[in-house]
């Protein structure tokens, strides 16, 4: 289940609170775009770069233990060299890009996004003709506005699916369309900080809770509609 969704149902967990660990309180409009199209039985489903993980980790789960060729970047500040298989490392300002060209199983992909949670995993492979996922392999720059009176585009990962749920999980206002595109608007109205006698302020900050909402602006066959959600993570 993707993060949006998880707030919409109340579900939230760790994976959500990850999400928005580096707000500060403000509005941040034009963030987890979506487009998405359904033709038949086929979900085409192109996202900004806040679903990237969530992708890679449901993907490699449909892979289970076969292995496949996987191609693309690990972004981190941290040093990964002898915890992950790499052919070159590409570093900006302290930014690493592990980039990476192996046959990977989708339990090893799994087992690295477990152990590594606050890393981008922006990798692309395929489960099999009908499941195919695609993701830019660079670090992301999220809430870039679109040219002149353009919309933003959802162009950092695209996937291809024929698993109904997975399309549901994107689109859950209704089962049956052909064009969805959808944008979200993060308000963060306070931070809530732990009851803990850490002294380190990152670590604090990290662990810090965000209280908001989540507006919902979506566009399905023509017909626009706008949803609240309030959320503590």
């Amino acid at each position: 289940m993707n993060f949006i969704k998880k707030i919409a149902d109340n579900k939230v967990d760790n994976s959500v609170h990850l999400q928005f660990q580096k707000f500060s309180k403000g509005i941040f409009k034009n963030r987890a775009l979506l487009s998405v199209k359904k033709t038949k039985d086929k979900y085409t489903v192109n996202t900004g770069s806040e679903f990237a993980n969530e992708l890679v980790r449901e993907m490699a789960k449909k892979l289970g233990n076969k292995k496949t060729n996987v191609t693309g970047a690990v972004v981190s500040t941290s040093d990964l060299k002898g915890k992950l298989e790499f052919n070159e490392v590409k570093q900006f300002q302290g930014v690493k890009r592990y980039m990476i060209e192996n046959e990977m199983s989708g339990d090893e992909i799994v087992s690295l996004i477990d152990e590594f949670p606050k890393i981008f995993f922006g990798l692309s492979f395929s489960v099999d003709s009908e499941n195919t996922l695609k993701i830019k392999p660079k670090a992301p720059k999220s809430g870039k506005p679109g040219k002149g009176d353009e919309e933003p585009k959802a162009d950092f990962c695209k996937l291809t699916t024929n698993d109904p749920s997975v399309g549901k999980e994107f689109i859950f206002e209704k089962d049956d369309f052909k064009r969805a595109d959808v944008k979200h608007e993060f308000i963060i109205e306070k931070i809530i900080l732990p009851e803990t006698d850490e002294k380190d302020f990152a670590k604090i900050r990290e662990m810090a809770k965000r209280a908001g909402k989540v507006i919902r602006y979506s566009d399905i066959d023509g017909v626009k509609s706008e949803k609240k959600y309030e959320f503590v993570a």
